[in-house]
């Protein structure tokens, strides 16, 4: 026997599958991404202690903070503690003012220094991942110099990162150095250890590719993300620096096409936010962050 709608409840019938199959996709990619929501230590604008910012970033809606290296552990520790956040990363203290790639070894020395300082803070802190700007391309510094000073130091360094089961992640910044996807996954094979990875900046990416491109070709290389957001008609109509203008959602990454690539190469864990400036000067604009993080998520 065939049972008939009445035409009413057929409507809405209708409208609730044709809305739950708009609704859908984005509910259930976000329901299965294991990604975590942190932010960089040094872009809380939030005035007060490191506990007291900790406090309001987890007030917020973060889950972790990526920390600096060369912080008070002690002080850290109490406050991660107390807060409940967890530590995402540490990022390296040393690396620019005394970059790998020098033509000075006692600068070079310091630099390394500061990376096994960042690797055993990483241990302190329960995390398994330091980002590290491997060097600086320059007048001064050619782009095979780099490439051997850069590496010959951070070898120096993965036995230690070896036996703390922490990974030496590269950043990929502004600094005239692997400049192509191709290029980064190279560098880091080379090390032929587990403890060199990469830490896929998302938006420094913007000036001179795609991100989705360089999620797929490092795959599984990557151990951090760093969420933030770029615009190529703001880099390309008010200056180059004007592309980090945008708060995430509102520029020109592809995120759902990003989101896409992440799920192909099976990414999972923290997603930290770096946005230029301090956009978490209050417990509102924090909250405002970790929505449009949340919002990337369920693309």
């Amino acid at each position: 026997m065939t049972t008939y709608l009445p035409r009413r409840r057929f409507l809405q019938f209708t409208a609730t599958a044709t809305l739950a199959g708009i609704i859908a996709p984005a509910a259930l990619a976000a329901s299965r991404r294991q990604l975590q929501k942190a932010i960089m230590y040094s872009t809380i604008g939030f005035k007060g202690t490191v506990l007291e910012k900790f406090t309001a970033m987890k007030e917020a809606g973060f889950e972790g903070v990526e920390l600096m290296g060369g912080m008070d552990r002690a002080e850290v520790k109490a406050a991660l503690r107390a807060s409940g956040l967890q530590a995402a990363s540490v990022c390296c203290h040393t690396h620019w003012a005394k970059p790998l790639t020098d033509a000075n070894p006692e600068v070079r020395k310091v630099g390394l220094d500061g990376l096994r300082l960042s690797l055993e803070d990483a241990k302190e802190y329960g995390t398994d991942s330091v980002l590290l700007v491997p060097g600086v391309v320059s007048d001064k510094v050619s782009y095979d110099e780099a490439w051997k000073r850069s590496q010959e130091e951070i070898r120096k360094a993965v036995p230690l990162a070896e036996q703390l089961g922490v990974k030496i992640a590269i950043e990929n910044v502004w600094n005239n150095f692997l400049l192509s996807p191709i290029e980064a996954a190279r560098y880091v094979d080379e090390f032929k250890s587990p403890a060199v990875a990469w830490h896929l900046d998302l938006g420094n990416i913007g000036r001179y590719g795609w991100a989705e491109h360089w999620v797929r070709v490092l795959g599984k290389r990557i151990s951090r993300l760093h969420l933030k957001e770029w615009n190529n008609k703001r880099m390309n109509e008010e200056g180059l620096r004007k592309g980090f203008g945008d708060k995430l959602l509102e520029g020109t990454n592809n995120w759902a096409a990003i989101m896409r690539a992440l799920d192909e190469v099976g990414y999972t864990g923290w997603g930290i936010t770096e946005q230029p400036g301090s956009q978490a000067a209050t417990l509102e604009e924090a909250r405002d962050l970790v929505q449009r993080v949340e919002k990337i998520y369920a693309l």
